[in-house]
């Protein structure tokens, strides 16, 4: 558990991996829908396609099987975000939540103000959901194209944002957007999502029940005459997300060691289960569908409902029309009004603070960018407008506002580097206080040529697992490798970390630092007072002056020193690792770790 949990850091790399796929998609649907071919286009997708299993069938054109059906599965995978974030993620800490909520609120109240202010009044007064959605993958595509070099924190910060934006225009979507209300279908659906919470309460840990439940409240919701967008947002949020306990990972690791001593199918078939169930169910759903909505569905949707036909005037009409201009106004400028005034209102006001790294200029650069609503702001159009034209004008003023806000994300981002000097937007990634063996805990050669330094909480399973981990990297590097090892215990989920980094400093008085830490790790389970007073006593300490140090102002200060220079830098949690004074971003096995040093080895590269 370094600086970003996996689930967020597949996230970011899918969502902005597939913004060319996007792009790609638009290009072809405006070309096509401009040529000769463009009846073929527009017959495309009012293709019937239909679905049957027995006497019952389902049937819809190709173009509401993308917006009911594929857009559903979008919105499933954004349901599963949130709820991931709001269970173990960047939504987990109230104080944490508060500035990011105002900004999401302000991103979507700003941008429909302005928009009912410029629009003409009618059927285009209807469009005002059109500018409150912000499209992830597009806006964090943008972000790695224009932004800072190194803007992990600001992409988490946005990302929480979105999460609000999200909910709200999925609700504006079903809500308002609605055909007529069947009430059967719609209690089965009601029906349905109590069968989905009722898993969680079991703790259910296969996916299959959650996925074919899912399916069906889809199914239910389409009956109801509500939007299914809906039913793929309230999926999501129904299933559960946690991290992976001990016991499960334990569980998990006797059986891939069983496995690996007797390689029988059934014993594989055990170890395959056991790493499933230490992974939530919503995490596994990630790592599936996540590639799927940002490689397939969203291309393919903007390959739907980008194909504006802009011959005969159109274009011109569009540019000069009050309603496109609404949504290029609405977008832009609102969004970088209500993303940016709300953040920055509200840490003026002491409300909260803005994540570390992260500067007021990053955040209105990062406002601007929000104004790409292009997934969300094309799918209300065609809910919104059955007129052709108001379509069409709409839909220049949303691919407008893309090009814009990333213009004008650029020249923001831009300027916050020139004026308030704001680079990058990430974390430190140097080690802030260089080695010192006459402080720090240093095992192996002091004049070694590869450092690794790992800031570590003796309460914490995967910290445990890491000091496994540097036993096998000094095996391998031998006297090549100094390994130190620093304190950063955290009280709020672990309260006995505290206790046990004072017991092995109080050690460490006695020369015997990593006895004591050798032991702390072997029973991280049983830490409390008595059972550190009996592992030092197995550890052969005196025990009247340790029972003195573990008291000691000296002591605590020392442990406190370690948590500062985490903090200084930008080790948010532990295990994090250093390669030399460099903070190592990525997985922490082994075999990664071992190339990353060799790779910081002086010898091996030359000058």
């Amino acid at each position: 558990m370094a600086q970003l949990a996996d689930p967020v850091r597949a996230f970011l790399t899918t969502e902005a991996g597939s913004v060319g796929l996007l792009l790609a998609a638009v290009v072809v649907a405006l070309v096509w829908a401009n040529s000769p071919w463009s009846d073929a286009y527009t017959s495309l997708w009012a293709t019937d396609a239909s679905f049957s299993v027995g006497g019952a069938s389902l049937s819809m054109d190709l173009g509401r099987w993308v917006s009911d059906g594929l857009m559903a599965l979008f919105f499933f995978v954004i349901g599963l975000e949130v709820r991931y974030e709001v269970s173990v993620g960047v939504l987990t800490d109230r104080q944490r939540v508060v500035i990011p909520a105002l900004a999401g609120v302000g991103s979507m109240l700003v941008p429909a103000l302005l928009y009912l202010a410029i629009a003409p009044g009618g059927e285009a007064a209807r469009g005002w959901g059109i500018v409150i959605g912000t499209d992830t993958a597009f806006m964090l595509g943008a972000l790695t194209l224009v932004g800072p070099r190194f803007s992990t924190q600001l992409r988490v910060f946005l990302l929480a944002i979105t999460v609000i934006d999200d909910i709200v225009a999925v609700a504006v979507i079903g809500l308002l957007f609605s055909e007529t209300i069947r009430l059967a279908p719609l209690l089965s659906a009601f029906a349905l999502c109590a069968v989905l919470a009722g898993l969680t309460r079991l703790g259910v840990w296969r996916a299959a029940p959650y996925v074919l439940i899912s399916l069906a409240l889809w199914l239910a919701t389409l009956q109801s005459g509500l939007h299914a967008s809906i039913a793929g947002m309230i999926g999501g949020l129904l299933i559960p997300a946690h991290t992976p306990t001990r016991q499960a990972v334990e569980r998990a690791t006797r059986l891939f060691r069983a496995f690996r001593q007797s390689p029988r199918a059934d014993v594989g078939l055990s170890a395959r289960r056991g790493l499933k169930r230490a992974v939530s169910v919503n995490e596994r759903l990630q790592m599936v569908l996540h590639p799927w909505a940002s490689y397939v569905v969203v291309p393919v949707f903007a390959l739907a409902s980008a194909g504006v036909d802009l011959r005969g005037g159109v274009l011109a009409d569009a540019l000069t029309s009050p309603l496109a201009w609404a949504v290029v106004i609405g977008l832009v400028v609102g969004k970088f009004l209500g993303l940016g005034g709300g953040a920055l209102l509200g840490v003026r006001l002491g409300l909260g603070k803005l994540p570390r790294g992260v500067g007021p200029g990053h955040v209105l650069g990062g406002g601007v960018l929000s104004g790409i609503g292009f997934t969300v702001s094309l799918l209300i159009i065609g809910l919104a407008f059955g007129d052709p034209v108001l379509r069409a004008q709409a839909t220049v003023g949303v691919l407008l506002a893309a090009v814009l806000s990333t213009v004008l994300g650029w020249l923001t981002f831009r300027l916050a580097a020139v004026l308030r000097g704001e680079t990058d937007a990430d974390l430190p990634r140097v080690l802030d206080r260089p080695v010192d063996p006459a402080t720090d805990h240093v095992k192996g050669p002091v004049d070694a040529p590869l450092t690794l330094v790992e800031y570590g909480d003796y309460e914490c399973p995967f910290c445990a697992h890491a000091t496994g981990v540097a036993q096998e990297l000094r095996q391998r590097f031998g006297d090549r490798l100094r390994y130190v090892f620093r304190h950063l215990p955290l009280p709020d989920v672990h309260e006995h970390a505290e206790l046990a980094a004072r017991a092995a400093v109080a050690a460490d008085a006695q020369g015997r630092f990593w006895q004591m830490h050798d032991l702390l790790f072997t029973h991280q389970s049983e830490l409390e007072f008595d059972d550190i007073v009996g592992y030092a006593a197995q550890a052969g300490l005196d025990i009247e002056p340790f029972l003195r140090d573990l008291d000691s102002e000296e002591t605590a200060a020392r442990v406190r020193a370690d948590v500062a220079s985490a903090e200084a830098s930008g080790a948010g949690g532990a295990p994090t690792f250093f390669i030399g004074d460099r903070r190592h971003i990525g997985p922490s096995d082994a075999a990664t770790l071992a190339r990353a040093l060799e790779a910081s080895d002086p010898h091996a590269h030359p000058s």
